[in-house]
């Protein structure tokens, strides 16, 4: 499993959160842990199945957001207590 984040620029409210989240569910419908903010300006969620940068790339363009940076690293599924 890997973690992605996703930077994008150009998120102001909780509905441009809801339309990152719903641009990576329909892309990643099996993507696990997903989280959007606009105040970090970030979308990261945990994923079984290979994620390609560049379709995520331009389904964001194709939103109206600015795609910034791309971040992948192993996710390691934490403990009951840890």
């Amino acid at each position: 499993m890997e973690k992605i984040t996703v930077k994008i620029e150009g998120m102001m409210c909780g509905m441009c959160e809801a339309h990152i989240n719903d641009v990576i569910r329909r892309i990643y419908p099996k993507a696990k842990k997903l989280v959007v903010s606009r105040k970090r300006n970030e979308a990261a969620f945990v994923s079984d199945e290979p994620v390609d940068e560049e379709t995520l790339r331009k389904s964001i363009a194709e939103t109206g957001y600015t795609f910034v940076s791309y971040a992948s690293e192993p996710y390691e599924k934490k403990g009951l207590f840890g």
